[in-house]
């Protein structure tokens, strides 16, 4: 199973993440979608999509989608939410949760900077995509896809969009 996963698009979906995302088995976002329309050209790349929101989203999409997602796949427990920290410095809600759960994968957005952690303390991965719009204080553009086949997160790859300032395609 391959897995495209995004975060803090703010209304920008352009055509590289697309691209990018067209032929991943499920794809995942982070939060901070940015708005319905945005939410919606997402879930119509075509593979199955898991969505939280975060800061920036409000209205509809809250309602549409959840602060929090955990769930199991091909033997993997993720655990997905927006505003959540990283190892070692975790918010309280998060660590509560991945105490809780102990998930395998554990998935935040918000920092807009891409980053894989082990968390040994925890036994779990955590990754971060960074971020995929063209808004904020980034100064790349990424994703990360990786593939998750018997219980194992394998052929993890960091996607470089370019320059947050360059002209979208």
């Amino acid at each position: 199973m391959t897995i495209g996963l995004i975060s803090d698009t703010h209304s920008d979906l352009a055509d590289d993440v697309i691209k990018h995302l067209k032929d991943c088995d499920e794809i995942w976002h982070g939060g901070d979608i940015g708005d319905m329309e945005t939410a919606d050209a997402i879930e119509g790349i075509g593979p199955p999509v898991r969505m939280v929101w975060g800061n920036i989203d409000s209205g509809d999409l809250r309602v549409e989608y959840k602060k929090d997602l955990i769930w199991t796949t091909n033997g993997v427990k993720v655990f997905m939410t927006h505003i959540g920290g990283y190892p070692g410095r975790y918010y309280k809600n998060p660590l509560k949760v991945i105490k809780e759960e102990k998930p395998d994968l554990y998935i935040c957005g918000h920092s807009h900077i891409l980053k894989v952690m082990r968390d040994n303390e925890h036994d779990l991965l955590h990754m971060n995509p960074g971020a995929c719009g063209y808004k904020g204080f980034h100064k790349f553009r990424t994703l990360l896809k990786f593939e998750i086949l018997d219980a194992k997160i394998q052929n993890l790859r960091a996607i470089d969009l370019g320059a947050r300032g360059k002209i979208k395609s």
